[in-house]
């Protein structure tokens, strides 16, 4: 089993060409999407009072929600963030947590042998918390955002420090270390205690670094971009969701779960929240996987 704990958010994402308010986002939502077209998946997270009965559908369509909350008194977790005009960096406006804010962790009894853990872009303290619980996965996988590194700097090594795999952007690997050079920062995240790490450049690709080897791959061309929030936690799902599915995480197992990473993470940017996530299937995901792979053949 695969079990993806998060947030679940309504977004608010404002671009020049256009803006989409309280959509249906979040980073457990993003990878439990993603993860779900490769393996069952569970999400763990809280919503509040307001959170639509329509994506509550979506969600149970899709994933197992048994692990989803629902709070009676509290609003779900809003993010308000702005593109510019090249849709590459983003500015946060307003960070909402609302249920997040004091949230318990707990898990039903079914989730507790989930052998595969995702911690997505949450509180660090709760993902250590969460990650407590289960019994021992065979293999865990954590994100983070700039908001925490600031905030939480040092629980955020101690999260990196209980994990097998991290991921995260650029510029929060840089922050992270106070490192200009993204090598070095591969190299200081893995000495952390994971086996390998991936950074993402957006436009310009992913990075892996493992067993002192480093990776590097482009993202997939995509010619629409409406989006880009979500892109990165769509990577982590598939990513995740495709190493499930391994008996092994060698290099070359870990270099096609970036293929299938960045394949998601380009659906995802084609349209606001999750709707092009929501609408694919396996022989579009097997479509671009082949176009991608002769991009990569020279």
């Amino acid at each position: 089993m695969l079990t993806i704990f998060g947030t679940i958010a309504l977004d608010t994402t404002r671009t020049p060409f256009h803006t989409v308010e309280r959509t249906l986002g979040g980073t457990a939502t993003f990878a439990s999407i993603s993860a779900s077209n490769y393996v069952p998946t569970s999400l763990l997270g809280i919503v509040g009072y307001d959170f639509p009965a329509a994506y509550l559908e979506l969600l149970k369509n899709r994933l197992d929600i048994r692990g989803l909350t629902i709070s009676q008194t509290e609003k779900t977790f809003h993010y308000d963030s702005s593109f510019a005009y090249d849709l590459a960096k983003r500015t946060t406006n307003k960070t909402e947590l609302n249920v997040i804010a004091n949230y318990q962790s707990t898990i039903p009894d079914d989730y507790i042998d989930s052998e595969y853990v995702y911690l997505a872009n949450n509180d660090p303290v709760q993902n250590m918390n969460i990650l407590k619980l289960f019994s021992g996965p065979k293999l865990v996988i954590c994100d983070t955002m700039d908001f925490w590194i600031i905030n939480k700097r040092d629980d955020v090594i101690k999260m990196i420090k209980k994990v097998d795999g991290i991921m995260l952007n650029e510029s929060e690997a840089k922050l992270l270390f106070k490192e200009n050079n993204i090598l070095k920062c591969a190299r200081l995240l893995v000495s952390n205690g994971p086996a390998f790490a991936v950074i993402n450049k957006g436009e310009n690709g992913s990075l892996l670094f493992h067993n002192d080897e480093f990776f590097p791959i482009p993202a997939y061309p995509t010619e629409i971009i409406k989006d880009p929030t979500g892109a990165g936690d769509s990577f982590g799902g598939a990513f995740m969701g495709y190493l499930s599915q391994q008996e092994k995480w060698d290099l070359k197992t870990l270099k096609n779960a970036m293929i299938h990473g960045n394949i998601m993470g380009s659906f995802a940017i084609e349209d606001y929240g999750v709707e092009k996530l929501a609408n694919i299937n396996t022989e579009d995901i097997q479509k671009r996987n082949q176009k991608y792979k002769e991009i990569l053949t020279f």
